[in-house]
């Protein structure tokens, strides 16, 4: 069965920080993105884990903070003119793997939801991502 993508999409980043913030939620992460992003803030793992992390039943997710009702993650940087992620380099898979999820990519219509939702400005420009990438990048989302 052919997917509606299946002659590509573009997307590419702007680091809006759009994706960043919205209603509650988790963003997951792995022992060693955790160690990763330690790292990126010169700080312990210990540390990391105890300022800006939250255990939800056997999995860990990064905190956030509430402004102007909306949920934003610890790391969205919003004290510059240009909101971002303060660890853009080393972001869990989960917003890696952004706007690629199985949910925002199941139809014409969700893909066209998450443009005009989140808002992404990326969405539908920037660089070519062919239909097999896409697919590996909503399954590296939920592995």
């Amino acid at each position: 069965m052919s997917e509606w993508y299946e002659d590509g999409l573009c997307f590419s980043c702007t680091q809006s920080g759009n994706c960043c913030t919205g209603p509650p939620g988790a963003v997951w992460f792995s022992d060693g993105e955790g160690r990763a992003m330690a790292k990126k803030l010169e700080i312990t793992v210990d540390q990391f884990y105890k300022h800006y992390t939250r255990k939800i039943g056997v999995r860990w997710s990064l905190t956030e903070n509430v402004i102007d009702g909306k949920y934003d993650c610890v790391f969205l940087d919003r004290t510059t003119q240009k909101p971002g992620c303060k660890l853009y380099e080393t972001r869990p898979l989960q917003c890696r793997t952004w706007p690629f999820w199985p949910e925002n990519i199941k139809s014409k219509s969700a893909w066209e939801r998450t443009k005009k939702e989140t808002p992404c400005p990326g969405i539908n420009t920037g660089k070519f991502i062919s239909s097999s990438e896409i697919q590996i990048t909503a399954q590296r989302k939920n592995s």
